[in-house]
């Protein structure tokens, strides 16, 4: 039988570890989905002195003074990027690269996504265009493949997705060594869009057109609308009620993905306010 979690949270910035630190408080069941990175906006910060408590400190200090909370409540962080969650009705699910999970409640503390949409990308989700190498290669055996990836990870998805697809292109957006097999075609371009009538046909790139029948985007993270189908967005950010609740019924949400100001602050209050409604809500339907 599948594990189910009452509260399920996306993120591990400032507002999901919030979530997680008074989830824990609370004695719920509960996963936190992200990495130790946390935050890159967090990282690089030179001083900080708007955060209540914490002044004139480094974003790398303060993102060490969180972990070490989190690392002394024995909260562990499940470094795996979820790509899809699906209402179920009294349930979600939640598809990881390959796993599946199930949650009462989630919170969504995703962040901001600081990688435009590439022309055409919305238009053809789910025709050609997908965020998770690994769950949908099966669909692309024996075809033309194109992979986006804007981090390491996505070498392992690419030379995955390699043993089966016919041809597989890989567009690095970063700069290192790639560890990819020798089948695989790696080219430094930029993408600029993609196209096709009914479904992809082609990725258009700065320097080179490639004829593909799929076209991979492996973010850091994936934005809130394509994540959660149905999850009401304006301008740009998730809509939440003063109690973080969105538009579907026991999913919440956190964090710079509701809206400015985009404050570390601002962001561990809003993911305090989530996991105490998810709570509140998980305490209705007993």
């Amino acid at each position: 039988m599948q594990e189910r979690y009452d509260i399920a949270i996306i993120g591990s910035g400032p507002a999901g570890l919030s979530a997680a630190l008074n989830a824990k408080i609370r004695n719920k069941k509960f996963i936190i989905f992200g990495n130790n990175n946390l935050s890159k906006k967090l990282e690089i910060a030179p001083k900080i002195n708007n955060y209540l408590g914490f002044y004139s400190i480094s974003g790398k200090e303060l993102k060490d003074i969180f972990l070490d909370h989190i690392k002394s409540m024995k909260i562990n962080i499940k470094d795996e990027r979820i790509n899809n969650v699906y209402a179920m009705g009294d349930y979600f699910t939640l598809m990881s690269n390959g796993k599946i999970y199930e949650s009462t409640t989630v919170i969504i503390a995703t962040g901001i996504e600081y990688t435009k949409a590439l022309d055409g990308e919305e238009e053809f989700l789910g025709r050609g265009v997908g965020y998770c190498a690994t769950c949908d290669a099966p669909l692309y055996r024996d075809k033309v493949v194109s992979i986006i990836s804007y981090n390491k990870n996505g070498e392992r998805d690419a030379n995955y997705v390699g043993e089966l697809a016919k041809t597989v292109y890989y567009i690095p957006m970063y700069k290192g060594i790639y560890d990819i097999n020798d089948n695989i075609t790696i080219i430094k371009d930029k993408p600029i869009k993609i196209t096709g009538e009914k479904k992809v046909e082609k990725l258009i790139l700065k320097e080179n057109n490639l004829q593909t029948e799929g076209v991979f985007l492996l973010k850091d993270s994936v934005s809130p609308k394509e994540l959660v189908p149905g999850l009401k967005i304006i301008d740009g950010h998730v809509e939440v009620k003063r109690n973080m609740q969105t538009n579907i019924k026991g999913c919440f949400a956190a964090g710079d993905c509701t809206g400015k100001p985009y404050q570390y602050i601002k962001a561990a209050g809003e993911g305090n306010v989530a996991v105490l409604s998810a709570i509140k809500y998980l305490d209705s339907l007993k």
